[in-house]
């Protein structure tokens, strides 16, 4: 199995519920995005927990080529500015997710984020354990 059908089959799975958990739970997001503001410690905390699997995507998959294995690749940096921001800026973020979790636009982005992960995560799971 090639480095990006390994990452694929932990990756895809992780969108798609990810995805889901955002599209079923729409109408708590803003609470939990409120919650999630309180606490600079727990921004921190998520910050690491993108920052280091990213670091290690990229670590071992740093492909920018044509086709499904660049998916990889750029979640791959996205996870890495995102857990960055979060542990560099926890107490800047406090105030700027709090003025998102009442943002009218809130109940756009959050269905777009979930619709980007949701087939991102089917066509990395889908590439991950299709038969050639």
């Amino acid at each position: 199995m090639t480095t990006s059908k390994v990452i694929a089959a932990l990756l895809g799975p992780t969108l798609v519920a990810t995805a889901l958990m955002v599209l079923f739970n729409l109408e708590a997001m803003p609470g939990m995005i409120e919650e999630l503001s309180k606490s600079p410690m727990l921004i921190v905390l998520a910050g690491y927990a993108a920052f280091v699997p990213g670091l290690a995507i990229l670590r071992f998959h740093n492909r920018w080529t044509a086709g499904w294995p660049t998916l990889i690749t750029l979640f791959g940096w996205l996870s890495v500015v995102a857990g960055f921001i979060r542990m560099v800026f926890p107490i800047q973020l406090t105030s700027v997710m709090t003025r998102a979790a009442f943002a009218p636009a809130l109940h756009v982005v959050l269905p777009a984020i979930g619709a980007v992960f949701l087939i991102a995560g089917g066509v990395l799971s889908y590439k991950a354990f299709a038969r050639e």
